[in-house]
């Protein structure tokens, strides 16, 4: 049974008006070092989070960069343990504590999990432990279905990897989207949110966003297609038109992107 805190926590996160959100990633740098569009925060980031539904990030980059002042649902990047030099990105454990986590007035907290890799069981066993954490104290899980570098993005691994995040607990799961992705979604308990992965152009990225909340997504956790545009805030506000507005990609594009 979710008491009101977790419920709550979510509500921040996920709009009750229409249960969409537009979540803006910026946890890249936990495994990537200085990604381009990232490395002055202070100047890319500030101006789109008035746009955000809930930024994604770590401690680090929280506590140095982020204004506290600014009212934006924090969701915590709190898992890690490799970097990009490394042949297996799969080999994370939990680097933040839930306490941590309260500290920093998290509205959720985030891990990976990589099913089908060598460290499927790690990761798998550290979500449920931050489940029972979050239980504990009132804070919702967000399980990141991680994709390896032999994993295909196809229905069936997607379905199998998200129906396991819900399983164990996961209170929200982000994946990708894919050919056939309503089925993805009917097999899944809780809401999805869709990556958006690697930067591609601002029209691709749209119809990205309108496809996901389409076949039943709850929204995107868009962090490159995002920061790494040549007008980041006409793009947030775009991905925000289509997410939440219903717009069309190319109306949305045409109208507040350019």
């Amino acid at each position: 049974m979710m008491d009101y805190g977790m419920k709550n926590r979510l509500a921040r996160i996920v709009k009750p008006e229409d249960g969409r959100t537009v979540m803006l990633a910026i946890d890249h740098g936990y495994f990537m070092g200085p990604t381009s569009g990232l490395e002055n925060i202070d100047k890319s980031i500030a101006p789109l989070l008035g746009y955000a539904d809930s930024l994604m990030l770590t401690r680090g980059i929280l506590r140095s960069k982020i204004d506290a002042g600014v009212d934006i649902p924090i969701v915590l990047r709190v898992s890690g343990g490799t970097s990009i030099l490394k042949d297996d990105l799969s080999d994370e454990d939990i680097t933040v504590s839930m306490e941590d986590a309260i500290r920093l007035n998290a509205s959720a907290v985030a891990l990976s999990i990589f099913i089908g890799s060598k460290n499927e069981k790690q990761g798998i066993i550290n979500l449920a432990k931050l489940v029972n954490k979050g239980y504990e104290y009132g804070i919702p899980v967000l399980a990141v279905t991680a994709v390896g570098r032999e994993m295909s993005r196809d229905v069936r691994y997607l379905s199998l990897s998200v129906r396991i995040a819900a399983e164990t607990g996961a209170n929200i799961v982000k994946t990708y989207y894919c050919d056939g992705f309503e089925r993805v979604v009917e097999t899944c308990p809780v809401p999805i949110v869709v990556a958006g992965g690697k930067k591609t152009g601002e029209r691709d990225a749209l119809e990205l966003a309108y496809n996901a909340v389409k076949y039943g997504a709850a929204g995107v956790d868009m962090g490159r297609n995002i920061f790494q545009s040549e007008k980041p805030v006409n793009m947030i506000k775009a991905v925000k038109a289509v997410v939440h507005g219903g717009l069309m990609p190319e109306e949305a594009y045409r109208k507040i992107y350019l």
